[in-house]
């Protein structure tokens, strides 16, 4: 399998382990998210390193090491991106897969098993037209202060929903257009969304406008904009107002 083909098996498969961990009526509550994530951490860490040995490797639920600072390639993976949705039985949790190469998001894959679906860098999904009033997806519990304030300036109808992820393909999948988040995050949040994101067109960058630069010692990542080309500058202008 070349990179790409790689990513979205690794993505896919992680997604139905994870269903398959939900369903063994094992596990309930904060219990069933640490199971899930554990269980798809270990095949994607041990599947990544058996079949791209050369490669760096970058994981939420693994140990970091340095050793990854001096690769070209790393992968970055989140097994499960919105535990709490992936608990709740929601739709809108992801699992991600994604390559950054000298810090570039170059490809990635998000699953979102949820909606049995897998989406990936290289084969780009045609985006949908924007609609008259656009719709600015937000966390479902603590919804960013700047996304708030923005979506109010330009009139965008705010969208509740779950992991980074889901949020980022929403935009693909033509349920929402503008992802502004400030609320923190680190590489794995994004590194996968970004890339399918930047392979379907979209806009993605912080929110000051500088470039997504990963496989950092620091993996704190505290916001980021997807969103369509078209609406980028009128939304980093609008966030450069707010402060």
């Amino acid at each position: 399998m070349n990179d790409a083909d790689l990513a979205v098996h690794l993505a896919d498969v992680a997604g139905k382990i994870l269903l398959q961990v939900r369903g063994s009526g094992m596990f309930e509550g904060k219990s069933l998210g640490k199971a899930g994530d554990q269980t798809a951490n270990q095949f994607l860490v041990h599947a990544v390193r058996e079949q791209r040995p050369d490669d760096g490797l970058l994981s939420e639920e693994e140990k970091d090491s340095a050793e990854r600072l001096a690769k070209s390639r790393v992968w970055i993976v989140d097994p499960v991106d919105g535990t709490r949705e992936y608990g709740e039985a929601r739709a809108d949790w992801a699992v991600h897969v994604g390559m950054a190469v000298d810090g570039a998001p170059v490809l990635g894959a998000v699953a979102l098993p949820g909606l049995d679906l897998v989406l990936r860098s290289d084969q780009p999904r045609e985006v949908p037209a924007a609609p008259e009033r656009l719709r600015m997806v937000v966390s479902r519990t603590r919804p960013a202060k700047e996304a708030t304030a923005v979506a109010e300036r330009i009139g965008a109808e705010l969208v509740p929903m779950g992991s980074a992820g889901a949020k980022a393909m929403s935009i693909i999948l033509g349920d929402s257009d503008i992802y502004l988040h400030s609320g923190g995050q680190y590489e794995w949040d994004s590194c996968a969304p970004a890339a399918v994101a930047l392979g379907a067109g979209l806009h993605c960058s912080r929110i000051d406008g500088s470039p997504l630069v990963y496989n950092q010692q620091d993996t704190y990542m505290p916001d980021l904009l997807i969103c369509r080309k078209e609406h980028a500058e009128m939304v980093l202008k609008e966030v450069s107002q707010l402060t």
